[in-house]
């Protein structure tokens, strides 16, 4: 009897062609940065010519990457050390260099203890994955729009989850006041929301898990480096990192290198390395890396004048965009999103700024964004001068007419 044969490659090119259809194909754009150039690389095209470009859509928000002492100190531990670092934590994977910064993160968020990840999608979804092992019967309050480690993070951990209405702190009391009142629970929710750019009720939330008696839990990626005195986040800022069980944060944005984290108790921190697989069965990160992201944190602890230089350059990029009347978001952080709707037109715009003026933004599509919100989203830095801005404002104006597209008095 001869067997049906499953056609593997014509279902992945149906499901390759339905992205293409869909306007929402992603393509991988070859750059090289240039060391003390940020932000100004070089692009490869497909048949080999190269191209000056800038780019305006990188996560490095304040040149970190390219900073002579996180430069230096990754050189000093990698003659040192070597590349590798020989396995995970348990085996031969923990050395002075991943001890130095796990210090060096629980002194900047006012915490006993910090745990490394390689990335901080990593340590949301192992340690939010983790945390009904630790808490039986837990309950995850989950903000509708967190990002995606987060919800993979409270999808995978088989406890019981409510999803409340974005930033509506109505919305999970209610759900909180539905729930047994001997249960515990946990609030998980972002200090800024990076397609948006608007900020989590850090406040609001704190005092309804002291009304509920719950554990917060709070992701502070896209704000670690750039905001509080000391660049600890949005709840430095506001004064309440006292009030936050968890703080989980990336060093591969404002920190320009790589990995990511939680800061928590002492307590919190050895259960979560004991028992998380996520970070059980992972290799550590490169003594190198480590180094480097110690000498940026530290580094960023005095540098308040690079985070207002940088409040600075994204308030100067959403006020000449809005002077074009362009659809731009501003709840007042330093995510710059230009609204467009349509991913035909996000991705047309993206690339005629890239081949036509040398700026580089990635379009933002489903199912980053819901559908219908498709955008441009930019992000200056310190670095993003006045020529850089110039140009950007030059080419998106003469594109979004060229484009027939709504200007923002014409859409809702």
């Amino acid at each position: 009897m001869r067997r049906h044969r499953v056609t593997y490659n014509d279902q992945l090119d149906q499901a390759i062609a339905r992205l293409h259809e869909e306007g929402r194909y992603r393509t991988f754009i070859d750059i090289e940065r240039h060391n003390g150039q940020f932000p100004h690389a070089t692009r490869t095209r497909e048949d080999g010519s190269t191209q000056d470009i800038t780019v305006w859509c990188g996560n490095d928000y304040l040149g970190m990457g390219q900073n002579p002492v996180v430069l230096q100190a990754m050189h000093e531990a990698i003659d040192a050390t070597g590349a590798g670092s020989g396995g995970t934590r348990n085996i031969s994977g923990t050395t002075v260099y991943h001890k130095r910064l796990e210090a060096e993160l629980a002194d900047l968020h006012g915490k006993e203890s910090a745990l490394l990840f390689t990335s901080a999608y990593i340590a949301n979804d192992a340690t939010l994955s983790t945390l009904p092992k630790l808490f039986p019967g837990l309950i995850i309050y989950s903000d509708a729009l967190n990002h995606a480690s987060m919800i993979e993070g409270v999808r995978r951990n088989g406890g019981a989850k409510r999803i409340f209405r974005h930033n509506d702190v109505a919305h999970l009391r209610e759900l909180m006041a539905a729930d047994d009142a001997a249960a515990p629970k946990i609030i998980a929710f972002e200090s800024i929301y990076s397609m948006d750019g608007d900020f989590g009720p850090i406040k609001e939330i704190c005092d309804l898990a002291d009304e509920f008696g719950a554990l917060t839990y709070i992701d502070e990626v896209h704000a670690v480096g750039m905001y509080g005195p000391r660049g600890a986040g949005v709840a430095e800022q506001e004064r309440l990192m006292h009030r936050i069980d968890i703080i989980n944060g990336t060093l591969a944005k404002a920190f320009g290198v790589m990995g990511g984290y939680i800061a928590a108790s002492h307590k919190m921190c050895d259960a979560i390395r004991s028992y998380a697989p996520g970070f059980i069965f992972t290799t550590s990160l490169p003594p190198a890396i480590a180094a480097g992201a110690a000498a940026s944190v530290a580094y960023l602890k005095r540098a308040p004048e690079l985070r207002a230089q940088h409040q600075t350059q994204a308030r100067i990029l959403k006020l000449r965009l809005k002077g074009l009347g362009l659809p731009i978001i501003d709840y007042g952080s330093h995510i710059v999103p230009v609204m467009v709707g349509d991913p035909v037109h996000t991705k047309m715009l993206s690339d005629m700024l890239l081949d036509e003026y040398g700026i580089y933004v990635q379009p933002i599509n489903f199912p980053t964004v819901p559908r219908g919100t498709e955008r441009l989203r930019f992000t200056p830095s310190p670095v993003h001068g006045p020529h850089e801005m110039d140009a950007l404002v030059h080419a998106m104006d003469g594109l979004w007419s060229h484009c027939a597209l709504n200007r923002a008095e014409d859409v809702g």
